[in-house]
Parts: structure tokens; sequence; C-alpha cells
């Protein structure tokens, strides 16, 4: 075995980890008794110009040890060397880097302090809002201010435009002169302010400081740009991908890391230039998303290139390769590799402070249930109304209030020109 996080950890005079664990496993399902000693040089195993094997496989190779047991990829070359399991993880090669570094501006961003279920949210508020103020414009002929020499002509169109303008704080008048239209009106404001108030906050909390970020979301954006400096572990099967890729990006990248010399010589040191900023560490997947799982400020493109396995070396022919291969198919079938890897590769990171989550529409559910209830109180107070002025015309009429008031909502609700006279007709009533 080799000490590397979180496959090999000591702790004490102990040894613990994902291959400590995962050997426990496979020894219990074969049935073996093992005994664990470290590699003395300290690598993998990498075929050398003598043509001798240095590392794990090396030790294996010449009978020092039976197992290696460790993040040893799976290749050719090592498999002509010694016998290689089913692989008990699966990799690939992606980029480490800076969240700064991978972040991009989107056209839409001042969509991003609220949820797209909080914008349908406020849709349904809008026009919700809108339908209420022409209901009411309709039941209460003098429900709005208007000049004299006007008539009262608040259509739908209009009842949009003064929702749209109060919503914007421009306002849009008339203005209403109803009790009705005053209660649903002062909700829709008070619903426009606080709304305004948590947009403005959280667009605010969300803007990071001006400063020539770079998006890198791949290797064709690692490629194309000069800015930052990429590199990867000298020596290890990365490098050779890329040095045997017949893709023209990925001999670029081979290319440029040959010229610059951007090698590291360890995992850390790829982790820590990468937290440093203006560098991007090309790696295996899964080593990278522990760095960042420990380091908040890291994060790994989503692109992955050239999957591959991590199996366990034992000699070649050896019989045993057999029945840790059928263990290893077990354990994944019975969910313990999945296991085993969320707990040892569980996030230490707790929530950006300074990135704040898109408002969600329950946060405001306080202020939607605030104008909900005053377009209900508005409507109702605006049917009330209607509802008296009808029962003041059927004693003149003498007739009874319910065909009154049905006249008067068929007659209000119908075409403007329709409406415009009955409003004409109840000035002449008024004035007489």
């Amino acid at each position: 075995m080799l000490l590397q996080e979180p496959y090999v950890m000591s702790k004490g005079a102990q040894l613990e980890g994902f291959c400590m664990d995962l050997l426990s496993e496979i020894a219990k399902k074969v049935g073996f008794k093992y005994k664990v000693q470290l590699v003395k040089d300290g690598a993998y195993g990498r075929q050398e110009e003598s043509g001798n094997w240095n590392g794990m496989v090396g030790e294996v190779v010449r009978g020092e040890a039976d197992l290696a047991i460790a993040p040893l990829t799976l290749t050719a070359a090592r498999e002509k060397a010694v016998g290689m399991t089913k692989p008990f993880m699966q990799t690939g090669i992606s980029i480490l880097l800076r969240k700064d570094i991978s972040e991009d501006a989107g056209f839409f961003d001042f969509l991003s302090p609220f949820s797209a279920q909080t914008w349908v949210g406020i849709l349904i508020a809008y026009l919700g809002t809108a339908a209420c103020i022409f209901i009411v414009a309709r039941l209460v002929m003098k429900a709005w201010v208007t000049l004299s020499s006007e008539k009262n002509t608040f259509g739908l169109l209009h009842s949009l435009w003064y929702t749209a303008g109060a919503l914007t704080l421009q306002g849009a008048g008339p203005h209403p002169k109803a009790l009705s239209g005053r209660v649903i009106c002062s909700s829709w404001w008070l619903f426009s302010v606080v709304l305004l108030a948590c947009y403005f906050s959280n667009l605010s909390s969300t803007k990071t400081p001006e400063s020539s970020h770079l998006t890198v979301k791949g290797f064709e954006d690692l490629a194309n740009q000069d800015v930052i400096e990429y590199g990867c572990l000298a020596g290890s099967s990365t490098l050779a991908f890329f040095k045997n890729s017949n893709n023209p990006v990925y001999r670029r990248i081979y290319e440029h890391m040959e010229r610059t010399k951007s090698f590291v010589s360890s995992m850390d040191e790829g982790i820590r230039r990468a937290k440093e900023g203006n560098y991007a560490f090309i790696g295996e997947s899964v080593s990278l998303d522990l760095a960042v799982a420990r380091y908040c400020e890291l994060v790994r493109a989503h692109e992955v290139v050239g999957m591959r396995g991590y199996s366990i070396a034992a000699a070649l022919g050896s019989p045993i390769i057999k029945n840790l291969s059928v263990a290893i198919l077990q354990l994944s079938e019975a969910g313990e590799l999945a296991y085993l890897q969320s707990k040892w590769w569980a996030s230490s990171c707790i929530a950006d402070k300074g990135k704040v989550s898109a408002v969600q529409p329950h946060n405001l559910k306080g202020i939607f249930l605030v104008l909900s209830l005053g377009l209900g109180l508005g409507t109702i107070v605006a049917v009330l109304e209607l509802t008296f002025k009808s029962r003041r015309r059927a004693a003149e009429h003498k007739k009874t209030c319910c065909s009154v008031l049905t006249e008067e909502l068929s007659v209000r609700l119908r075409t403007s020109s329709g409406n415009r006279s009955q409003e004409n007709v109840d000035k002449d009533k008024e004035k007489a």
C-alpha cells in the first residue's frame, strides 16, 4: 500500500482509509488473512527504461508482495506485467481550478435572485392583481379617479399597465377612489415594495467585484487560452494519456505542458498551486473530487475524459484474481463500494456565505398571503358596494334586489360601450 488520503492514512500506529476498508471487506468474502506493508519507494508502479518496474507493481512482480491495493490505474502496460482485477472504482481525467476562474456570467444573471418557481408566482400574482383591478373597475364605475372630461374606460390593458407601473414604483393613473380599489391597490403596492427590496438585496449579494475572470469549462477552453498556467503530475498516467492521444486539443495541451515544464511533483503541490490561483491542475477526477471536498474555494470542471478504473494487482496468473474480481462485483452490487466512497469523500465545506441562493417561493409566502387577502377583500368590498347600490335601485323601481343585481352585473361586465351608457345613466340619476 501507499500512504495517500483518503485511501490509506496513518492514525497513530494504525492505518485507515478507503483501501483499508476495502481490503477488510474483500478478505471477509474471499476468506484470507493479510498483513499490510507500505511500498518502499512510495511509487505506484512505472516501467523504467531498463524494463524493470518500480513501486507497488514492481514489488508484486518480484514477489515481495502478494497484492497491491491502491488507486492503481488499470493500463495495458500494467496488465502485461501483473494480473489486474475488475475495477473497484471508476475515474477519469478532469481539471481542478479556483471557483472564480470557472464562473461564467450569463445573459440572464439578473434573474438569479429569484428561483424559477418564484418568478412564476410573481407572474401569476401580477396577472391576478390586474384581473381583480379590471373586475372592480367594472363592478364599481366610480372606483377610479378620472378627469372630468374623460369617461371611465378602465379596461383590461389599462389594468395591466397600472399594475406594471406600480410594480416598478413609477405609477400609472388614474388612481382608485372607491374603497374596494384602494384595498386592492394598497395590497399590490405593499407586495411590490417588499418584492423589490428582496430582489435588490439578493442581487447585490450575488455580485462579485469586477475582475477579469476567465471561464474554463473544459479542456478545449483550457487549450484556447494562455492566461492561466496548467499542468499535471509528472510521470503519471494522466501525462501518458495526453502524450499518446491523437486528439489535436489533447496534443496541444501536452505540447504546452512540455514546453512550459508546468508539471508538479505531487498531488499536494498541484492542489496548492490551484488554490493560489492562475493555475489549473489536471488529474484524475476521483482525486480532484477529494480536493474539492476539502477545499471549498476549488471546483472540478464537469468535463471528464479518458475514463479508466482502479484495480487490485496480483502476480501474473495468480488464481486469486478471479475470486478478488467476484468479491469486488458483489460489493458493488450490494452498494458497499458506493458507501465507502461517500464515507471517505464526505465534504467538509460549509455553504458559501458569500454565495446567496435564489429566493424560493416559501421565503415570500407571507407577502403572497397578504396580497391574496387584499385581493379577496377588495373584490368582496366591490361586490358589497354593488349589492348596496342594487338594493337602493330595487327600492326605487320596486323590483327585487336579485333581478336588479343580475341586471347590473350583465350591463357592467358587457362591452365598454354598454358600460359607458350605464355609467351615463348613473350620473343622470345622481344629478336628478
